[in-house]
């Protein structure tokens, strides 16, 4: 696996490791709960993985024309490796109720899936070839895709982490304020 890809990985498991199912239900008021970010975390490895078999089985890339927008956004976020606030996620990656053990169990299994249909892409059509279209960003080539899941995990390895943090901290406050009965 991209040695990347292998250190959010290991980052993502530590992050949610040892924390309570009410810790990972836990949020803020019209955010996301931790779980909840796993499990779009999940659904953008499976979409790409899914996305990189049809090329594959279509022995073609998939791409589309690019626009100025898209070209713009993607430089930002795979070039420069910053993800701008109050983007909203592609529909096809909404949480859905996934349960959590199996985001926990398959989290690391689909995004070592996932960078090896980026392998194969890559050796087949080159590492630099557009190969699929991203519904924000446009079309992206392998060494792209890479970039683009390792950017955006970081960037929701970020909020689980200060979910955590926040989630500890309210639901031990809330233990306190409770009465003795």
């Amino acid at each position: 696996m991209d040695g990347r890809l292998e250190n959010l990985k290991s980052d993502l498991q530590l992050a949610v490791e040892g924390m309570s199912n009410q810790e990972l239900g836990w949020h803020p008021p019209g955010k996301w709960c931790a779980a909840e970010v796993l499990e779009h975390l999940y659904l953008t490895y499976t979409g790409t993985i899914l996305g990189l078999e049809r090329v594959m089985r279509k022995g073609k890339p998939l791409v589309s024309r690019v626009t100025l927008s898209q070209r713009l956004l993607a430089f930002v976020v795979v070039r420069l490796g910053y993800i701008p606030p109050g983007r909203r996620a592609p529909a096809m990656t909404l949480p859905k109720g996934t349960p959590m053990e199996k985001l926990r169990n398959e989290i690391g299994t689909m995004m070592g899936v996932m960078d090896g249909m980026i392998a194969q892409c890559a050796a087949r059509f080159g590492n630099r070839v557009k190969l699929l279209h991203h519904p924000l960003l446009g079309p992206l080539s392998a060494a792209e895709w890479r970039k683009l899941h390792f950017t955006h995990g970081h960037h929701h390895l970020k909020q689980i982490r200060r979910l955590r943090y926040d989630a500890a901290r309210q639901l031990q406050n809330e233990q306190v304020s409770q009465p003795v009965v």
